[in-house]
């Protein structure tokens, strides 16, 4: 037989009446007890979110506000904006009228039809241009582009390093670069351009006179030059190409002198001239010329990168703006400086920045300086780039040797005095001031 079982119902016993009145009450009290903790939680998590969305906000703010103060410092509006000026603002409602005034008298009047951009770029070349000083410039952003692509070390044109003067405003050619087109087409140092593809530049901004050089590889361009006391033009059908400037050149000579030739100061010079000199040391160099004849200057912070390179310790050079506040460069002070005897040739055409070493060198009895007086660029300027994409550059503080000279419009004079005999080196090439150079180290194994 099949035994089966049946389930059994357990009894269940009511609460006793007293635990049936207060089993939901407890109930109760639990549910406001969380449903309040909860509340307290939201608030609480609401007060820390609110304090850290204010934290941030005050953080943003310190670093925008951060940011503007080092920006008005850089191009130099802080005391104007800050401190106040005599001016808080240049445009004035009189100006904006006259400014009105004279765009209405061009727009009804005038022969051609004239850009509003052009215009508006006229007006800040004229403020520029209107400080007198040749060195403060106003650039198009075409222009600003062209200028630092220099300093890049990589660009597209004729070849050729060129210098303006500051009154006369004539362009002379400091020297064709080395395998250039320009070099290639027979151009010389001091030739003066006259034209560009046929149009007269005579007294234009170098900078515009070198964006009309400048142009797509395999383009060309038609450069004329006045050559000594030739009247007749002589012209250069040049076909432009990618230049790549190596701003160091060097070699040893006979008799172990080394020779470091250095045609301007940009980004990559300071690395450049370190490589020559150790290649050169390394290779038991006695003596040094360091050639900076028609090096019209560059960025002062790379020059004192090369001065640092020789000299052992102490001021390099000093800069001091308008409101007398200076800083001065000094040398690291490690163990790698001049050792040997060298000799500093300077022309000139040896300006800005190319003064600032030769003077570090010869107030720290490190070099002779051999050649001609150089060009007397005792002042410095600051690039700012502008936010669309212009930019200008300002004159803002003079320099000082370490014995605290200014050479502006003064120049460095030479230890030893050599000319250059431009006869015998069209003859054959010789140059009178390098092998003066030469001879005389020669005496100072």
């Amino acid at each position: 037989m099949e035994e089966t079982f049946e389930p059994q119902e357990s009894p269940v016993q009511d609460p006793p009446e007293q635990d049936r009145q207060q089993a939901p009450v407890y109930s109760q009290i639990s549910i406001e007890y969380v449903t309040e903790q909860m509340k307290k939680a939201r608030k609480k998590g609401m007060v820390q979110g609110l304090l850290i969305a204010l934290l941030i906000v005050v953080i943003a703010t310190i670093v925008y506000v951060a940011f503007s103060v080092t920006k008005m410092l850089i191009n130099g509006s802080f005391y104007s904006k800050v401190l106040g000026s005599t001016s808080s603002s240049l445009l004035d409602k009189e100006t904006i009228d006259k400014i009105d005034e004279l765009y209405g008298m061009i727009d009804k009047t005038y022969l051609e039809t004239v850009d509003k951009e052009t215009l508006r770029e006229g007006l800040y070349k004229g403020m520029l241009e209107s400080l007198d000083d040749p060195y403060s410039v106003y650039y198009t952003e075409e222009e600003f582009a062209e200028m630092m692509e220099d300093t890049s070390g990589t660009f597209e044109g004729i070849g050729a390093y060129l210098t303006q003067d500051p009154e006369t405003m004539v362009i002379t050619v400091v020297k064709p670069i080395k395998d250039s087109p320009a070099e290639a087409a027979g151009m010389m140092t001091d030739d003066v351009i006259v034209e560009v593809d046929g149009e007269d530049i005579t007294g234009q901004d170098i900078n515009l006179v070198v964006s009309k050089l400048r142009g797509p590889k395999g383009s060309k361009v038609n450069v004329g030059v006045k050559r000594g006391d030739e009247d007749d033009i002589i012209r250069f059908d040049i076909k432009r190409d990618e230049i790549n400037t190596m701003t160091v050149d060097y070699e040893m000579m006979d008799g172990n002198i080394g020779y470091i030739a250095i045609s301007e100061f940009a980004d990559a010079t300071a690395d450049q001239f370190r490589e020559a000199f150790d290649d050169l040391e390394s290779q038991g160099m006695k003596s040094l010329i360091i050639d900076l004849r028609s090096n019209g200057g560059g960025y002062v912070d790379i020059a004192v990168e090369i001065a640092d390179r020789m000299v052992k310790d102490g001021v390099i050079v000093s800069v001091e703006d308008r409101r007398g506040l200076s800083y001065k460069y000094e040398d690291k002070g490690d163990d790698k400086y001049l050792k040997v005897p060298c000799v500093v040739l300077v022309d000139g055409n040896t300006a800005s920045a190319s003064e600032i070493l030769t003077g570090a060198l010869k107030d720290h009895g490190l070099v002779t300086v051999m050649g001609t007086k150089t060009f007397g660029k005792g002042i410095t300027q600051i690039i700012t780039p502008l936010d669309d994409g212009s930019g200008v550059k300002i004159t803002n503080s003079v320099y000082y040797t370490p014995n605290g000279t200014n050479i502006h419009k003064i120049g460095i004079e030479p230890d030893v005095e050599v000319e250059f005999d431009v006869d015998k080196y069209k003859k054959d090439k010789t140059d009178t001031q390098l092998d003066a150079a030469k001879e005389y180290l020669k005496d100072k194994k």
